[in-house]
């Protein structure tokens, strides 16, 4: 039980750093979060949607596991 709580826990970190990582990465909120300046961020944001798909597949991992 406390098992599964902290799965489901640790895939919903991941599901929020997807969110962080493929939507909010260029914005202030992502740039704060990450500590990036503008010019970074723009130029990374390809490799940033890269790692946010790959955090995607470990919550849908980890949620599937649940199941």
């Amino acid at each position: 039980m406390i098992g599964n709580i902290l799965v489901g826990l640790v895939a919903l970190i991941h599901a929020y750093i997807v969110y962080l990582e493929m939507v909010l990465w260029d914005t202030p909120r992502g740039h704060k979060a990450f500590n990036l300046t503008p010019e970074f961020a723009s130029a990374s944001k390809v490799l940033a949607a890269n790692q946010g798909l790959y955090n995607g597949f470990l919550a849908a991992g980890l949620i599937w596991g649940l199941y």
